[in-house]
């Protein structure tokens, strides 16, 4: 079982897998961008989002992938914090390619995928974010189109503690600890 967390930048999605992996023991996988990012930003050169997105989202496409092959082992559930889905979905709006096209023949996951909604009270930008909130919620309008295009059904985290929100993912998704 291979679980994607997507939704909104800033909408708590790496603190709440945080939570799924210490508190409930599942293994998480963390987003692609934020990895690459701080290579980049250490000097190991590459492209950052907001001077090559579309070298960036081609960077983030490639490490989703290797992440996903690097679990392919491993029989248990799985939480992916973003993945492929939000690298093709950035490659395409900032390539024109169609995200059919950039996603053919690559895994997919489980058809349920967690949906972090916007939430402006923990939205912060630093330096490995360095947009704001309104880019937030165009890339959170593109996920929320592309989700149901994709043939997955999205379901929305609610605004409300870090355990509660374990809970509600754990219940979604029909998984015990």
């Amino acid at each position: 079982m291979r679980f994607l967390i997507t939704g909104c930048s800033g909408g708590g999605k790496s603190t709440l897998l945080d939570v799924l992996h210490r508190k409930h023991g599942f293994q998480i996988v963390p987003e692609p961008g934020r990895r690459i990012v701080r290579a980049v930003l250490a000097g190991e050169g590459g492209a950052l989002p907001w001077d090559d997105p579309v070298g960036f989202a081609r960077k983030a496409l490639a490490l989703a992938e290797a992440d996903w092959k690097a679990v392919s082992h491993v029989s248990a559930p799985v939480f992916f914090d973003r993945g492929l889905i939000d690298a093709a979905s950035a490659l395409a709006f900032h390539s024109g390619t169609p995200i059919e096209t950039i996603l053919d023949g690559r895994p997919c996951y489980d058809e349920t995928v967690i949906f972090a909604p916007p939430w402006p009270e923990l939205f912060v930008s630093d330096a490995e974010r360095k947009h704001g909130f309104d880019d937030a919620l165009q890339e959170f309008h593109r996920l929320e189109a592309v989700l149901p295009a994709l043939g997955y059904r999205s379901v929305t985290l609610p605004k409300t503690s870090l355990e509660e929100r374990a809970t509600f993912v754990l219940d979604a998704l029909g998984l015990t600890c």
